[in-house]
């Protein structure tokens, strides 16, 4: 289960609360108010989420220029932009 601190708890043990993220690997919910509003993980997943996010993108890509449709020359584009 995640753990969840008030924004204002993390403010008062902002240190700790950085090092279980950044340490013991912990992602942190913040709540306001008792509603979540941010969360704190460490740089190993941001950058797992960023490779995840990249993948997806790459293979929507993929999937787009397999598809068949009217392709129109980069020139055409740039004459009717006006470029």
């Amino acid at each position: 289960m995640t753990t969840k601190v008030s924004t204002a708890d993390a403010r008062k043990n902002f240190a700790d609360i950085v090092n279980k993220v950044a340490y013991g690997n912990e992602p942190i919910v913040l709540t306001r108010r008792g509603q979540d509003v941010a969360a704190l993980i460490s740089i190993d997943e941001l950058e797992l989420l960023q490779q995840i996010e990249d993948h997806i993108d790459i293979e929507d890509a993929k999937r787009a220029l397999a598809e068949p449709g009217n392709n129109i020359p980069a020139e055409e584009v740039w004459k009717q932009l006006g470029l």
